[in-house]
């Protein structure tokens, strides 16, 4: 436009109905150019923001000016240099990031500490969302979570140390932080896959089994330099199972009858069911308890180990190959390939070092409630709340899970 001018009007009121369609009418009307809108409502109070070209800019305010005072709200305008307008834009070609920060509870400590990295790293905060549900002032009510997702914008001056950072923050503050590169596949996850032992259980199953066939201490000390990454997987597998030869196999259905479920495993798959997802369970773990799993939960794939079996006891011996850190991520990519999924919307959530390889291949790989080894070494952890926490960091938010 010929001697336009490009002014951002921003409005303040109580939010009630007709604002906006009061404020746009008057626009249509003088055929301004609408650049931008924007709108966020905080405790009913409506923050609206117009950016707009014309060229009879003085008329339109005039004519907004007493708009503003018959509808009793707040206005003011703020005039842009093309130049300005011109700078703004070529940002938008810049990378975007989304920071979610969820814990049981969320404070300005926490949130201020964080936005201070970002501003560090020279990265611009666009937007800030609540994804957890209103907050009621008694305390009895309160969800057991909090989760605030920011969108901010630019180049990060130093990404390493950006997330080092933030891992030391999620470890003194007490609440985890998930930093991801927005793109279209970030809302767009289609499979899930999980580790079972101390991810969907709040045990490792061999440790149960050791414990009845009296060998708990010694098998429970493999387990633990395994999940830290001391030794090999698949020695600590095959000495494990030795120990538990002889064991009777109706102690299979009673540790099974008895598995103590993860917080929040039934509300996150119910909704991952529900909006379509597909599911697997990768385990180093046992199909006896990895099929139990499956068929209670609904999940499309289960892989684990088979215990040999002979006279209905443990033979000290498994069959087939084991299934390690290397084979979970090469199912995770069969499973992809088979319901033709690329690889970038997939999700891998674990807990110990055998792990590392499929939340390494996975779009999205989650270190959950794991060892300080696994942490450092996944992109995203989360320790503070239970495994429902994910659905925050694929972007859901409490009002639209509301009905689920």
């Amino acid at each position: 436009m010929k001697d336009s001018e490009i002014i951002l009007m921003i409005i303040n009121s109580e939010d009630r109905p007709g604002v906006t369609s009061g404020l746009t009418e008057i626009l249509a009307r003088h055929d301004a150019f609408i650049l931008d809108i924007g709108q966020a409502d905080i405790h009913r109070n409506l923050s609206l923001g117009i950016l707009f070209m014309a060229q009879n800019s003085g008329e339109i305010m005039k004519d907004l000016l007493f708009k503003a005072y018959e509808m009793d709200v707040n206005i003011r305008f703020n005039p842009i240099s093309k130049e300005q307008y011109s700078n703004w834009v070529s940002l938008q070609g810049k990378n975007r990031y989304i920071i979610t920060l969820l814990g049981r509870v969320l404070t300005a400590k926490q949130i201020a500490a964080v936005s201070k990295i970002v501003a560090d790293q020279n990265l611009n905060i666009d937007n800030i969302v609540r994804l957890t549900g209103r907050v009621p002032l008694d305390e009895k009510q309160r969800s057991p979570k909090s989760c605030v997702e920011l969108s901010v914008r630019g180049t990060p001056s130093d990404r390493r140390f950006m997330q080092e950072e933030f891992l030391r923050l999620s470890s003194e503050l007490n609440f985890d932080i998930s930093f991801q590169e927005e793109s279209m596949y970030r809302r767009m996850r289609r499979l899930v896959c999980f580790d079972m032992d101390s991810t969907l259980i709040r045990t490792e199953v061999i440790d149960e089994l050791a414990d009845k066939a009296g060998v708990g201490e010694e098998v429970k000390a493999i387990t633990d330099a395994a999940m830290r990454g001391e030794i090999d997987f698949q020695e600590s597998f095959h000495r494990r199972v030795k120990l538990l030869k002889g064991l009777d196999v109706s102690v299979m259905h009673e540790i099974a009858e008895n598995l103590p479920i993860t917080e929040g495993l039934d509300r996150l798959m119910s909704i991952l069911k529900k909006v379509g997802f597909k599911t697997a369970i990768l385990s180093g773990g046992f199909t006896y308890f990895g099929n139990y799993l499956k068929d209670k939960y609904g999940f499309d794939y289960m892989y684990a180990n088979e215990l040999e079996i002979e006279n209905g006891k443990l033979t000290g011996n498994y069959i087939g190959d084991v299934v390690d850190g290397k084979r979970k991520a090469e199912l995770l990519r069969l499973i992809a390939q088979v319901e033709k999924i690329d690889l970038r919307q997939t999700v891998a959530v674990g807990d110990g070092a055998n792990d590392l390889p499929m939340l390494g291949v996975a779009g999205l790989g989650i270190a959950f409630h794991a060892k300080p080894k696994v942490k450092q070494n996944a992109e995203q952890s989360l320790s503070t709340v239970g495994i429902d926490g994910i659905l925050y960091f694929l972007g859901y938010k409490d009002s639209m899970l509301d009905n689920y």
